[in-house]
């Protein structure tokens, strides 16, 4: 071998030597530069554990009173809220739950009608997940803890402290009262699908 292929073949690997511990310092690097990039564009970074944004309509200078009640017309159901009150920031998303229970020994079918206390609450109150948005279809003897997803606006008139949420479970397998929950659930979906918009 001469020395001009000597050199050649010097300089072609000190090419591949000076490639290759770039591409492992590139590959090293790769980690710091994503978790940077990621931190200056805003998109979540996949080493960090999720946080959720601060909810910055959540009035703190307040609190408003919740009063959970239930009913059941014509309907041999044990229905109640799990807990009886609580106190809320007006935007806070609150999730409480109410617990059914079949005392029949056959299936039922039910739809429950919210109301509220005083009324006009009602287009304050905003339901992001509730069981009143479908029918509940319990077996004989089972029992249920129904969750209810909601905020109050924080454009609630200040002399309201207290709302009162309050359901009313009616059967509508075509026994008695299932006219009147068609009826209502209809106008309670329709109010909800209003509120919403």
């Amino acid at each position: 071998m001469d020395a001009t292929t000597a050199a050649a073949n010097r300089r072609l690997l000190t090419k591949l030597v000076v490639i290759a511990l770039a591409m492992f310092g590139f590959g090293f690097a790769l980690a710091p530069m994503y978790e940077t990039i990621c931190e200056v564009t805003g998109v979540r970074n996949l080493l960090t554990r999720d946080v959720l944004p601060a909810n910055t309509q959540v009035d703190l200078t307040r609190t408003v009173t919740i009063e959970f009640d239930s009913n059941t017309h014509n309907l041999a159901w044990s229905f109640q809220p799990v807990r009886r009150s609580m106190e809320i920031h007006p935007g806070e998303l609150t999730t409480v739950s109410y617990e059914v229970h079949n005392t029949q020994d056959r299936p039922v079918t039910g739809q429950a009608v919210p109301s509220y206390g005083p009324q006009l609450a009602a287009q304050y109150f905003k339901k992001i997940e509730c069981f009143c948005f479908r029918q509940q279809t319990l077996a004989p003897g089972e029992t249920r803890e129904l969750p209810v997803v909601f905020v109050v606006d924080p454009g609630l008139p200040r002399d309201v402290a207290t709302i009162t949420l309050s359901y009313t479970f009616f059967e509508v397998d075509g026994r008695a009262g299932a006219g009147a929950a068609r009826t209502a659930g209809e106008r309670s979906s329709a109010g909800d699908r209003a509120g919403a918009g």
